[in-house]
């Protein structure tokens, strides 16, 4: 039977063939996570030989990988934005880029007392938990279409022991506020990007995915109701593709929107932060 070091080398060349981007970091992720192990004893045991089952084990995670199941739902749990997260096909992994999201949204509400924050289309619950988790006296409400997505939002939500109100439905979901802040990371791809997505991103939900031809079939019927939704002062914080941002922004300010892009950490114009102007009222 080969060696701890062998089957990792092994693991490793079997997804540098398929194309894995990090081959060397997924398979050693995989192996400690196979055989229940931490770098430290990776280390110490790396001349030990393997058991059969274990060696088996091993390679069936691999194999999956190599298959470009994304290596979130091989693990099965992920940290994400201070909270913990069960990662399966039922809804959209949370991207590293998202939770500069969750820093904004934090910055947004910094000094505001028990604020009542909102997240739309909250997929693992990921943005809405990572909200609750950093200020616990928040209110904290979470809409999403899917109700697989929903139930995994709940499991993570117990998972982590954090307090969020779930609702079904399509955008706000019936929800009026007053809202001191909405935060959505909505479908925001191209229809046209489909035939050229990563293999990993075929393991997503088309639905948390692709939004017309522009990307914004969900994001401007969010803003048409968000506005009415945001408390005096409160703002709109949505994430989406570099590509349409700046038209999204472009519009609210059309719209009688305060909006400003905000970049991400590669310098890619990425967030639209808004405030809804409200006029005063006429004698």
């Amino acid at each position: 039977m080969p060696t701890l070091r062998q089957l990792l080398l092994t693991s490793t060349e079997t997804l540098r063939a398929a194309g894995v981007p990090s081959p060397e970091v997924d398979a050693r992720a995989l192996l400690l996570h196979a055989l229940g192990l931490n770098s430290t004893a990776l280390l110490l045991r790396a001349h030990e030989e393997m058991r059969p089952e274990d060696a088996a084990r091993v390679g069936a995670l691999t194999e999956r990988r190599a298959r470009r199941v994304p290596l979130q739902h091989l693990l099965g749990e992920i940290e994400w934005g201070g909270v913990r997260l069960g990662s399966d096909a039922r809804a959209l992994v949370p991207r590293p880029e998202t939770e500069w999201l969750l820093h904004l949204a934090l910055e947004e509400v910094r000094g505001v007392p028990a604020p009542r924050l909102l997240d739309i289309g909250t997929g693992t619950g990921a943005l809405a938990l990572g909200l609750k988790a950093a200020r616990p006296d928040a209110a904290v409400w979470a809409t999403d279409l899917s109700l697989d997505a929903l139930a995994l939002a709940r499991e993570n939500a117990a998972l982590n022991g954090l307090h969020v109100t779930f609702v079904a439905g399509s955008l706000l979901a019936g929800l009026r506020g007053p809202f001191d802040l909405i935060v959505s990371n909505p479908p925001y791809l191209p229809e046209g990007d489909r035939p050229g997505a990563d293999p990993e991103v075929r393991h997503d939900p088309d639905l948390a995915l692709y939004a017309g031809p522009d990307g914004l079939d969900v994001a401007r019927p969010l803003v048409r109701d968000a506005g009415p939704a945001l408390a005096p002062g409160g703002a709109l914080l949505l994430e989406l593709d570099p590509r349409n941002a700046p038209t999204l922004a472009a519009e609210l300010r059309a719209g009688g929107w305060q909006a400003e892009v905000r970049d991400d950490l590669a310098g890619r114009p990425r967030f639209v932060c808004a405030g809804f102007v409200y006029a005063a009222p006429s004698e």
